[in-house]
């Protein structure tokens, strides 16, 4: 039952909070057509203060890391690169496909990995990224085509065993209820017949973006403390 304007009001207040190191906003965010109050995201994700934006959606953050000087990273994308450098795979010069072009995984994700460098250096960095997703055509050989393929569309189980080339190594961050059970994007149990090495849903990509979220509000508090 909340407005848009209590909420602008809210963020308003824990903007001006010195309390509050970092906000975020769960969404998705109520809409009319599913009987809420209509709250529009893009204006209250704009509302936050860039320096408390610890999910990196201001477009201020946007701006940072499309030119390669991020503030925070993503917490996803940013759990990814991190999953792949402690499990020792390589992204520099490989071909990564990522299906899908959300704001929050896809398009930051493809960007990430596309930089000469990362938090974990540059061999986790330097890739060759292809963004597919549902208008894609001939998704299939596209995803074929991926030395790594991210699944981070939201549909489940959308993407199945031969879509994958072999010994290819499978992300996926979907997360989808199915009557009383959780999976992802990938048919997980075919697709890790042909992969090299894929994430679980649940317990995979989703832990690592917890991790991602607090390590930047932990920088956000040590920014706004004058520590770095």
């Amino acid at each position: 039952s909340t407005t848009q304007a209590e909420l602008l009001a809210k963020v308003t207040e824990l903007n001006a909070d010195p309390a509050v190191s970092g906000i975020l906003v769960q969404l998705p965010l109520p809409s009319k057509a599913n009987g809420g109050t209509g709250i529009d995201e893009r204006a209250v994700l704009d509302a936050i203060d860039p320096i408390k934006d610890v999910d990196a959606f201001s477009p201020v953050n946007v701006g940072l890391l499309m030119q390669g000087r991020p503030r925070f990273l993503p917490c996803t994308p940013h759990g990814i690169i991190q999953l792949l450098h402690r499990t020792g795979i390589e992204t520099n010069g490989k071909h990564v496909v990522v299906v899908g072009r959300s704001d929050i995984v896809g398009k930051p994700m493809a960007m990430m990995l596309a930089q000469k460098d990362s938090t974990c250096g540059p061999a986790v960095a330097n890739a060759t990224v292809t963004i597919a997703h549902s208008r894609t055509k001939n998704l299939t050989e596209t995803c074929r085509q991926a030395d790594i393929l991210i699944a981070a569309v939201g549909r489940p189980e959308m993407i199945t065993a031969e879509m994958i080339q072999p010994g290819a190594v499978v992300i996926d961050v979907g997360i989808n209820r199915v009557d009383d059970k959780l999976v992802g994007d990938v048919a997980f149990a075919e697709a890790e017949a042909v992969a090299s090495a894929i994430t679980p849903v649940p317990g995979g990509v989703g832990p690592l973006t917890i991790a991602m979220l607090l390590h930047n509000t932990l920088m956000a508090a040590k920014m706004q403390a004058g520590k770095e």
